[in-house]
């Protein structure tokens, strides 16, 4: 999938917002998901190879707003069911485990 530069922004704004929202730290983030702090910074900034692991973090960080009883920032990009992309591997997005790797 493809996103166009305007998509890029949003989507890296909406990491951020979400980020900022749910209170946690980039270091924070890449404990609670067995990763290192700059595997996190690749995604949110849109560098990561595997397309999986925006969707796994965007629901990471869906998902802990939530739990504090807050509303996220809406994502324009990553929106509708992840389970019906054929680039994607839902399975893989559901375990929430991001890739192997820093990349």
């Amino acid at each position: 999938m493809t996103l166009s530069k305007d998509q890029i922004k949003a989507t890296k704004s909406e990491f951020a917002d979400n980020l900022a929202l749910a209170n946690l730290s980039i270091k924070e983030v890449a404990n609670e998901l067995n990763t290192s702090e700059k595997k996190i910074e690749r995604v949110l900034n849109l560098k990561q190879r595997s397309l999986n692991d925006g969707w796994i973090l965007r629901n990471y960080l869906l998902k802990k707003v939530m739990e504090l009883e807050k509303v996220p920032v809406p994502f324009t990009a990553l929106v509708g069911d992840y389970h019906e992309y054929w680039f994607l591997d839902g399975k893989q997005i559901d375990s929430g485990i991001l890739s192997k790797g820093d990349y």
